[in-house]
């Protein structure tokens, strides 16, 4: 009897560690909660649609993923300090979709030092493309390009007197460096710069400097809350200048927190209109948003999608019992991997870039409108 039970225990140790090596981890470090958290919601929820559908169909070559989540408040201290527990304690084999500038770059030394990648980061940040950073694969187009085009837009209908508002940390000066390529080849300048602190702007500042320039327009380089109370502020002065924000901001979170100061905000996006039925990305992410009762989609929802897309791609790809090594080939091996429509991602030892798209939408009835 004795030497029977022993057996039923040792089969069961061995059973349950099959089932946990049948679990492929992976780490992500995000603002959950604080200022960012509408869109970082959105973004995971977009995300957990083709994990949820890779596991339903049994996992990656018969593993199921799990995604380890640590809420870091959108604070940069404990972004890096989330990324070294992933990594170190807890052991995933790959990160996945950080939010926001100076965090993603307080993660690369935990990158570097353990030799894991991070996917998707969800920031547009030139500095995570050139020079290259070894460990981060990007997905969606660069903020460079996004504040540039949106310079462009705004003097081709004939707004000339443009200010700038932009957050004075890593993120902030990236976008500004891509408006003012905006500004030059325009043959204009704006007519004020406004510095603002991340974590407490100074409205008080900010908006009489922006109606003292007499502005037509404001692109207001920032994140979330701290844009929302900005824009509020804005039109409670009395301006009725043209706001226009970042791909950071796309999401149907901070159009609520707008309110009634959303009609009419511009907002530049890195990816095909959430509601272009006919394109097959979009119409495959809703197909299992319905599935799962939800009625539609947002922006932050489809960069999610498409960065999980890559995410399991590489797993695909890497093979069974993926390590960090395999994950980090498997995701140099991706050549013209086609999202759906057309829209590509490759990656190179030399070039982690990904998507170079960008498009503008303006809000409208409490929606984004191409």
């Amino acid at each position: 009897m004795t030497k029977t039970r022993t057996l039923c225990a040792a089969a069961l140790l061995a059973l349950t560690a099959m089932g946990a090596s049948a679990q492929i981890l992976i780490g992500q470090t995000a603002g959950m909660t604080g200022s960012v958290a509408a869109s970082v919601n959105e973004t995971i929820g977009g995300a957990q649609l083709v994990i949820d559908a890779a596991n339903a169909q049994g996992g990656i070559h018969g593993e199921k993923i799990e995604v380890v989540r640590m809420d870091d408040a959108f604070d940069v201290k404990r972004a890096g300090e989330n990324a070294r527990v992933l990594i170190e304690d807890k052991k995933v084999v790959a990160l996945f979709m950080s939010r926001g500038t100076p965090h993603s770059q307080a993660i690369i030394p935990w990158l570097d030092k353990n030799e894991v990648a991070l996917i998707g980061p969800s920031t547009g940040a030139m500095v995570l493309h050139k020079p290259l950073q070894k460990h981060v694969f990007n997905v969606r187009a660069t903020y460079q390009r996004e504040a540039e085009k949106a310079v462009q837009h705004l003097l081709t209908i004939g707004l000339t007197r443009i200010a700038v508002v932009y957050v004075t940390d890593s993120f902030g000066k990236d976008a500004l460096e891509g408006a003012m390529t905006g500004f030059t080849k325009g043959k204009a300048t704006p007519t004020v710069t406004v510095p603002a602190d991340r974590d407490k702007p100074d409205y008080a500042a900010i908006v009489p400097a922006i109606k003292d320039a007499n502005a037509q327009a404001v692109l207001w380089i920032g994140s979330g809350i701290a844009v929302v109370d900005g824009i509020k502020a804005l039109r409670a002065s009395g301006s009725a200048a043209q706001v226009v924000t970042l791909s950071n901001n796309a999401s149907s979170g901070f159009i609520k927190q707008l309110g009634d100061a959303s009609r009419g905000v511009i907002v530049t996006q890195v990816f095909p209109s959430e509601r272009s039925l006919g394109q097959p990305m979009v119409k495959e992410a809703l197909t299992l948003a319905k599935a799962k009762g939800q009625a539609e989609l947002s922006p932050a929802a489809l960069e999610g999608f498409a960065s999980a897309k890559v995410l399991v791609e590489a797993l695909r790809r890497a093979g069974p019992r993926p390590t960090r090594a395999k994950v980090l080939a498997a995701l140099e091996s991706i050549r013209s991997y086609d999202l759906g429509g057309g829209l590509e991602v490759s990656y190179t030892p030399q070039d982690h870039s990904g998507i170079d798209f960008a498009d503008l939408a303006i809000i409208s009835d409490g929606r984004f409108k191409r």
